[in-house]
């Protein structure tokens, strides 16, 4: 991971996307709803990119979407900054339990 991830850029768009990603878990799904919810991340890496995958709870009324946000728009960033800077990402729904995973890559 110091190869080119260890660039400034790089690790700052890394932190930045992860923030985004496990605070999307936490509000828009049951894990930061429900007594016990629980969030998951799981890193991976090589020389030349950083695989991130975020676990939550899933929710009954919501899944991950890119929205374009308004200027002055307190909030709703959070996949529209993940689709802008990451690599590559996608999401999927765990069909054996409850719950789903936004993943993310970052390339340096």
């Amino acid at each position: 991971m110091r190869s080119e991830l260890g660039r400034p850029n790089s690790r700052g768009i890394f932190s930045k996307i992860t923030s985004e990603v496990i605070t999307n878990a936490v509000t828009h799904s049951d894990s930061g709803r429900t007594a016990g919810g629980r969030v998951t991340v799981h890193v991976t890496h090589d020389r030349k990119s950083v695989h991130v995958e975020v676990t939550d709870d899933g929710s009954a009324t919501s899944t991950p979407a890119v929205h374009v946000p308004d200027a002055d728009s307190d909030g709703g960033r959070g996949l529209w900054l993940v689709d802008l800077l990451a690599t590559a990402w996608g999401s999927s729904r765990h069909d054996d339990e409850a719950g789903r995973s936004v993943w993310f890559q970052v390339s340096g």
